[in-house]
């Protein structure tokens, strides 16, 4: 009979000992997250851990009117729906042909060239920027907003995508020249439907980043008609205290929209680890 060294023993016992230290790590601002929104200011303060002494809604009653969340919720997915439209357009195709044209000389430089775009965060060219879309006239519009996730978002979705190609066979794309299909037919009728693990993938990064992006709208967005989410839960931060029972039913009705969105996706993302792992 085969006998069980210590080790065999002890690794797993701390595997999971550890795993339940991260779940805990993970677990407790969640919690003290939702326990909060149905506090008083007083019961936050005195024992913040605790359960409230009663559960009721009005704390996100209240902030659903002080945040005004339809207009806030639609023009955070208004930004996040067209930023990552264009950002798995425009990465799906730079990525197809860069992958496709791998070989070339100019395929390299061009992919270079783009892949600096991941290195330096668009902060640092935030005075660039804002004279752009001054002289475009785009100030206080989502659409300069819109535009900049775009061109931010484009370097890493288009490195993505290049890498994801290589999974796809030529071949289909061969039989589709030969049936008389043309090079945009061959992308979107072909090629494109393939990509859906990756654009679930993008989807899902970008949407997280975008939806979760205030120093966008705080430089380029002025009126508050035209406030996300996350600048009307700013508004709760004052010079001297924050509303803190106040700030976190905005906080969770700002993640709800957010986390709806990961849970309808993540079955594409795990068909996509379940794809790869077959191929390889």
């Amino acid at each position: 009979m085969k006998t069980t060294s210590f080790s065999e023993r002890f690794i797993p016992i701390v595997s999971f000992l550890l795993m339940c230290g991260l779940t805990l790590i993970i677990a407790v601002p969640v919690y003290y997250l939702v326990v909060t929104t149905f506090k008083t200011s007083y019961e936050a303060a005195v024992s913040p851990l605790s359960l409230p002494s009663s559960f009721s809604f009005n704390a996100y009653v209240d902030a659903f009117v002080k945040m005004e969340y339809p207009r806030a919720f639609m023009n955070t997915f208004l930004i996040t729906a067209f930023s990552v439209a264009g950002v798995i357009l425009s990465a799906s195709m730079g990525g197809y042909v860069l992958n496709r044209k791998s070989g070339s000389k100019w395929g390299k430089i061009i992919f270079i060239f783009i892949l600096a775009g991941i290195m330096f965060p668009y902060q640092m060219s935030v005075l660039g920027l804002y004279k752009v879309v001054q002289s475009l006239h785009l100030m206080n519009t989502l659409t300069a907003v819109i535009l900049i996730n775009i061109a931010v978002n484009i370097p890493f979705a288009t490195f993505m995508f290049r890498s994801f190609v290589s999974t796809i066979p030529g071949e289909l794309e061969e039989a589709a020249k030969i049936d008389g299909a043309g090079f945009y037919r061959v992308f979107w009728i072909i090629t494109f439907p393939l990509m859906k693990p990756i654009i679930a993938t993008v989807a899902i990064l970008n949407a997280l980043t975008i939806w979760n992006d205030f120093m966008g709208p705080l430089y380029f967005i002025q009126s508050r008609e035209k406030n996300v989410i996350l600048q009307e839960v700013y508004r709760n931060v004052g010079q001297f205290s924050t509303d803190w029972t106040s700030m976190f039913p905005m906080m969770v009705l700002g993640v709800l929209p957010l986390l709806a969105f990961y849970l309808i996706m993540q079955k594409y993302i795990i068909g996509g680890v379940m794809n790869g792992a077959l191929k390889g």
